[in-house]
């Protein structure tokens, strides 16, 4: 493993023990020798910067706003699986705007389509809710749980961290699940990717891999420039 590898993976085993808000300047002080108060943006770039993906990284906004909620999220013990899952809504649906990062290697490892809910929009999300019944995605940060099997075959439950945004997430039936309207094939059919009830749909291709592999706490970000939500958040 390189110097520059090592140590940034000892900068992620230092963050993830301390609470993000020192981190964020509160008035708490780390009991450390050095005491020393990291300019944020600096090591949201650094971080940014070390990220390795075959695949375009995502957008430095999204990707600094998910990691804030990872390491709050990591923080409250929260997390047991290390993986960051970011669901970029601002993007078209016929492109891939889905990123699965291994935090412990700093590395894309899955970057893929995902569809969001029918009455969220046609080609582009732009609408949200957390209500029963809406067929509309919800933003914000998710926990993944156990796999069940259902009438998606393996399906993955999400819990919704966010009270008022995502947190009906159980009761709404909101899971990752694989779909054959998530592909290729159907967006050159139609247009456009499939829309799901709500769920974060994936490709059928390799959707027991994924599943498997963010089972068991891993975290969920699902974005979108929702000026309330981003200004009210406190994952944020």
């Amino acid at each position: 493993m390189s110097k520059k590898r090592i140590t940034i993976c000892a900068l992620v085993l230092f963050v993830l023990q301390v609470n993000f808000n020192y981190l964020m300047g509160s008035n708490y002080v780390n009991p450390s020798p050095s005491n020393i108060n990291p300019n944020i943006d600096s090591y949201f770039t650094w971080f940014y910067k070390a990220l390795v993906s075959d695949a375009p990284k995502p957008g430095y906004e999204v990707f600094t706003k998910a990691l804030t909620g990872f390491f709050n999220l990591k923080a409250g013990n929260k997390i047991k699986n290390n993986l960051l899952t970011i669901i970029d809504f601002s993007l078209s649906s016929n492109k891939e705007r889905m990123w699965i990062v291994d935090m412990n290697e700093l590395k894309v490892v899955n970057y893929s389509l995902v569809a969001h809910g029918r009455s969220s929009g046609d080609e582009f999300p732009k609408y949200f809710s957390n209500k029963p019944s809406s067929n509309q995605s919800s933003l914000g940060f998710y926990l993944t749980d156990d796999i069940y099997y259902g009438k998606h075959g393996m399906s993955l439950y999400l819990d919704g961290v966010e009270r008022d945004v995502n947190d009906k997430a159980r009761e709404r039936a909101i899971v990752m699940h694989g779909a054959s309207y998530v592909s290729r094939d159907f967006i050159r059919t139609h247009g456009r990717l499939g829309r799901s009830f709500g769920c974060p749909s994936i490709p059928m291709e390799n959707h027991e891999e994924v599943i498997s592999m963010l089972s068991g706490r891993s975290c969920i970000y699902i974005y979108y420039p929702d000026e309330k939500y981003l200004d009210s958040s406190p994952m944020l």
